[in-house]
């Protein structure tokens, strides 16, 4: 009808609508095939709540004469687009890459395409259009270039696959091409097809009406159907690899895993932006999405960025792979760079055992530069990250190797850190799968052994093992190899005694100074060898004197003060820390640390210890409260 029945003409009613650039428009009256007057939904709605707040969400508003976001809801109270999304890591940003160098439209399709690119004449008959986009189908549809096109996503999308798991989605013109270009996929790969919807490697999303034959309809899917693809495409462990579609799942429709969007049909503005969104979505390793271009859509795609940016976005979230290609080769050189003088490739061509020794050369380099570890991580981090992004392309392919070798250095490199500290930003998967091609079964080299350290059988901490870390030929490695002993040593020990996390900031500090040129490589090795010494004589003095781990560490609680150590004797301190460990184990309940009557009970306890074994009153309430965080740390043996 001409209005809608008001419905209330409260103002305090919002009316919030989401996709607003889809079904929000109308204002303008029409006269329908029955002459009746006739408008949109925009107007209707607002005929039935007058007084209403309307506020619209859209992640691609239009400009139309017939369809305008902002003259239905005003103007932007809030942009947040693509760019700024990317920036946030909400969303993954978008690489685009035009295979239209090796798949051409004829000169004919290119001058239709041309045509509509434009938009066509408004004067032009409608059925002139009509007849103008046929035939770009038949063009487009035609079967050699299907057989090329085929042949060509199956290959390009075999590449992504080895070094990034996920989905592809090829979006087609019409229907007919939709079903074409599956027929063709399955001729190449036969055991991708099955007409079973739960089964089957590829899917053509698209409905069937009777008339449309039994090459169509055959493909036709159900709302249920659908609805189970949809699901197996957004599963990463399904089988089912590779959608087509024509209109269907282009706008509104997530699925993470999908990484690869392969163009063959003419979109532009919104509904192009919609399309691409699709590979942009966040998944575990995932670092980009991929457009693939048959068609030539990169003017159209500029336009609609230039739009989508110009009303107080940040810029375009797309780029074209040629950059990302020469952002890796920057990347490369930059790597490159930091072995220069050394053939790195013959690694290559080493036995076993002199891989391991070429490996040392090779880290010693390293760290012998200026800050040279965290720069060979951080920029070995960004090449890996482009080369992943990279892949497929010929550039890609040549550096390889070296891209392996330097991962291969990076992660051995990586065994000096904390475990906490090795989160790689870099997508492991598709490492794995570059080391596995490039390197085969060599994987990470243990640490000692790349080192030219030999391990010794009893305990790393040895006078042997560090005398011989002292007289290494690789100091620089020598130094990190020491550094992440000593720490793992003394991380293991902090949950049990507090002596261990003095030792630790002695070890951090140390260093720190060496970082900043406050010591020499060797001053820096005869200090963390201090530090070793220290351990195995306390390890060595807990053996002597019979105390078991926790007793020990009660030991050096009260034996950390030097006057408590000239009033008393090793082995009066020795019965004083087992007397504190079995009153503490009497005294201490469930969740004791955090029930602060507890805590006050079990510290007048250990007082009454100290003062009954002549403990020096000066030092007592240090030793008390050094006692208590001993026993915090250890307080699930105490009950």
């Amino acid at each position: 009808g001409e209005s809608f029945e008001c419905l209330s003409k409260r103002e305090n009613i919002l009316v919030l609508c989401d996709e607003a650039h889809r079904s929000q428009y109308g204002f303008e009256a029409r006269l329908d095939e029955e002459a009746q007057l006739r408008y949109g939904y925009a107007k209707y709605l607002r005929d039935a709540l007058p007084n209403a707040t309307y506020l619209g969400f859209s992640g691609t508003p239009i400009e139309k004469a017939d369809a305008d976001t902002r003259r239905v809801f005003g103007e932007y109270i809030d942009i947040y687009d693509i760019a700024r999304a990317v920036e946030d890591k909400a969303t993954l940003p978008i690489y685009y890459e035009s295979r239209l160098a090796k798949i051409a439209l004829s000169a004919e399709g290119q001058e239709i395409l041309s045509a509509l690119d434009s938009k066509l004449s408004k004067s032009e008959e409608q059925e002139k259009i009509n007849a103008k986009a046929t035939r770009l189908c038949e063009i487009v549809g035609a079967k050699d270039r299907l057989q090329t096109i085929a042949k060509d996503i199956l290959e390009h999308f075999t590449q992504r696959q080895k070094i990034l798991q996920g989905k592809a989605m090829i979006v087609c013109m019409s229907r007919e091409i939709a079903v074409s270009l599956y027929e063709q996929i399955v001729h190449l790969n036969p055991s991708w097809h099955n007409e079973d919807s739960t089964k089957g490697k590829i899917k053509v999303i698209i409905t069937a009406k009777s008339d449309d034959g039994e090459k169509i309809s055959k493909h036709h899917t159900s709302k249920a159907q659908r609805s189970e693809i949809a699901k197996r495409l957004k599963s990463i462990d399904d089988e089912l690899q590779m959608v087509i579609v024509c209109d269907m799942w282009l706008t509104g429709f997530d699925v993470p895993p999908l990484h690869t969007l392969y163009m063959d049909k003419f979109l532009s503005g919104h509904n192009l932006m919609q399309a691409i969104a699709r590979v942009n979505r966040v998944y575990k390793d995932k670092p980009a999405g991929l457009v693939v271009d048959y068609l030539g859509i990169a003017n159209e795609l500029k336009n609609a960025l230039e739009f989508y940016t110009q009303s107080g976005g940040k810029g375009a979230f797309i780029q074209e792979k040629a950059k990302i290609i020469e952002k890796m080769q920057e990347n490369y050189e930059i790597t490159a760079q930091m072995l220069q003088g050394i053939n790195y490739l013959q690694y290559f061509t080493l036995n076993a055992q002199e891989k391991l020794q070429f490996i040392a050369q090779v880290l010693e380099c390293i760290l012998a530069q200026e800050n040279g570890k965290k720069r060979f991580l951080d920029n070995t981090t960004r090449l890996l990250k482009s080369y992943v992004m990279a892949l497929p392309c010929e550039e890609a392919e040549k550096i390889a190797k070296d891209v392996a070798f330097f991962d291969l250095i990076k992660r051995t490199l990586q065994k000096y850190e904390r475990e906490e500290e090795q989160k790689s930003l870099v997508p492991q998967s598709a490492i794995r799968q570059i080391i596995n091609d490039a390197i085969v079964s060599e994987g990470v080299v243990k640490l000692l052994d790349s080192a030219g350290i030999a391990k010794p059988n009893l305990s790393i901490l040895s006078e042997e093992f560090l005398s011989e870390l002292a007289s290494h030929k690789h100091k620089n490695l020598a130094l990190q190899t020491l550094q992440k002993l000593l720490n793992d040593e003394l991380s293991a020990r902090l949950s049990s005694a507090l002596s261990a996390k003095s030792l630790i900031e002695r070890l951090q500090k140390t260093m720190q100074k060496y970082q900043n040129n406050l010591l020499s490589v060797a001053e820096a090795i005869e200090e963390l060898i201090a530090l070793g010494k220290e351990l195995i004589a306390s390890d060595m003095q807990r053996q002597e004197m019979g105390l078991k781990d926790y007793e020990y560490a009660f030991y050096e609680a009260i034996a950390k003060n030097e006057s408590a150590k000239e009033v008393m004797s090793k082995n009066e301190l020795k019965e004083l820390a087992i007397a504190i460990f079995q009153t503490l184990k009497q005294n201490a309940s469930l969740d004791w640390q955090h029930k602060e009557s507890v805590r006050a009970k079990l510290r007048v306890a250990v007082k009454r210890v100290l003062q009954k074994y002549g403990y020096p009153p000066d030092m007592q309430k240090l030793a008390t409260d050094r006692i208590i965080a001993q026993a915090e740390l250890v307080a699930g043996n105490l009950v």
